[in-house]
């Protein structure tokens, strides 16, 4: 995944589209633990609540950027 300027490129198709502070945040801490994070793991990482920390999962799951598996979220590779 390539992450540039605060836009983050999808697999797939190569969709476009801006990140914003919690999605980078959470896409920094999910590269740093290289290992899948739950979303209270990711709350605490962060410091955003699990409510953004939730919008923003739901937002980079959408966009095929993060899969999910036992409730622990992780990147995809580009």
């Amino acid at each position: 995944m390539r992450i540039d300027c605060k836009t983050a490129y999808s697999t797939g198709d190569r969709v476009k589209m801006k990140l914003n502070k919690t999605d980078e945040l959470v896409v920094s801490a999910l590269k740093n633990a290289g290992k899948g994070l739950t979303l209270n793991e990711l709350a605490e990482t962060t410091g955003e609540t699990s409510k953004k920390v939730f919008k923003s999962l739901r937002k980079l799951f959408e966009n095929e950027m993060i899969d999910t598996q036992n409730h622990q979220y992780t990147l995809l590779k580009p």
